[in-house]
């Protein structure tokens, strides 16, 4: 038998949904019996590749022959060094749907050659046809590519049919932001509105961070990190388990032992206390950036913030406390807990699937129409006599 999957494939992590018999969207878990898949390719001393967990481990031992982050490159002529492989974004890419397709095989005990695999609202024509190329790449037919606010917005309208109400999703993942402005009435999903930034997300909070406990590290052994890759790589994970440890306490440390040589080229070790003000403060301006395409959406939509009856976050680092507390102040009120910000995408993607196959009656569920988040041309041209003008 086979299947039709909703696949998020994200910055950081990748999800896989599908609908179960009853028509409902579950996550699918992979062979570590994990629904989260980190988005992380690697080459191993023999010349095998990984992706996910294992990816993730040989990263911070071989960066050199590994590959995180790789959906920032989408699009562009960037080559992607494994060791002495030379790989493009899209090559990277189909690794990791591949990946996510054999995961969900084992789930769902049947073939999958078909999937809806979601993309930021704001990536570009060059992007999606990357995305929807490393999808071929992976044994998959891309049945449609669907913008990540709008997956997110499916996932939180099919429990609420009977609303008619503005709705502002503002989806900040590891790597990319999006917001959206909706409409929901009598089970239609109507997107009015798209903006964001494809190069902004919880990546670059860890960069910040990092940045910062290197320079302490520098202040304290007189040793700067600049150019040591693998001291690099350690400082933002470190960085990262800090970030997500601040989510919930107001101090942690950090603690790297042995990160680099010092002075006279004994092993050195970073031992600093980072505080939620500390953390805020460096990313302070990344986040208040988000206010803009906030705003922009909005005037597009030609809707006032008073106009928006709930507002949903969703993507790991819109649980950032700074992130909640800006979009609430500017708001005026807390945002919706309705849906888990890790995983709505990969649902409304499964939904979207189940539409487009038929399991999901649009007749009796919901529809959804978008708008293009990117601007079009037209090309006029005439001819003068043998001429072209």
């Amino acid at each position: 038998m086979s299947h039709v999957v909703g696949i998020d494939l994200g910055t950081t992590h990748s999800l896989v949904a599908a609908l179960d018999s009853a028509g409902r969207p579950n996550l699918l878990t992979n062979r570590l019996g994990q629904r989260l898949t980190p988005s992380v390719v690697g080459l191993d001393a023999e010349g095998r590749l990984h992706v996910g967990e294992s990816a993730r481990a040989q990263l911070l031992v071989h960066p050199e022959r590994t590959i995180a982050e790789v959906k920032r490159r989408m699009g562009r002529d960037l080559p992607v060094m494994l060791g002495d492989r030379r790989y493009s974004p899209t090559e990277i890419s189909a690794l990791i749907l591949r990946a996510l397709r054999e995961d969900a095989e084992r789930a769902l005990g049947g073939t999958v050659t078909e999937a809806v695999v979601t993309v930021p609202a704001y990536f570009s024509d060059a992007q999606r046809q990357a995305t929807k190329d490393a999808g071929e790449l992976a044994g998959l037919k891309v049945e449609r590519l669907l913008n990540e606010p709008t997956a997110a917005a499916l996932a939180y309208g099919v429990n609420h049919l009977d609303a008619e109400q503005y709705v502002l999703v503002y989806d900040l993942g590891g790597g990319t932001f999006d917001v959206s402005v909706l409409e929901m009435f009598q089970g239609v999903l109507d997107v009015k509105a798209s903006a964001g930034n494809n190069q902004l997300g919880g990546s670059d909070f860890d960069q910040s961070l990092a940045a910062w406990l290197g320079a302490e590290f520098e202040r304290a052994h007189g040793v700067s990190l600049a150019g040591n890759l693998a001291a690099q790589v350690r400082l933002k994970a470190a960085a990262e388990a800090a970030k997500i440890a601040l989510t919930s306490v107001e101090a942690t440390p950090v603690i790297v032992p042995f990160l680099a040589p010092g002075r006279g080229g004994t092993p050195a070790s970073l031992e600093v206390e980072v505080t939620r003000a500390r953390f805020e403060a460096l990313i302070s301006d990344l986040v208040r950036s988000t206010l803009e395409p906030m705003e922009s959406a909005l005037k597009d939509a030609k809707l006032a913030k008073k106009s928006i009856a709930e507002v949903v976050l969703v993507g790991g680092s819109s649980r950032v406390p700074l992130v909640r507390r800006l979009v609430a102040e500017y708001f005026g009120r807390e945002p919706r807990d309705g849906v888990h910000p890790d995983e709505a995408v990969a649902l409304g993607a499964a939904l979207q699937a189940g539409l487009k196959t038929g399991a999901v009656s649009a007749a009796h569920g919901i529809m959804i129409t978008d708008v293009c988040p990117f601007t079009l041309g037209v090309e006029v041209q005439a001819s003068v006599g043998r001429e072209r003008v």
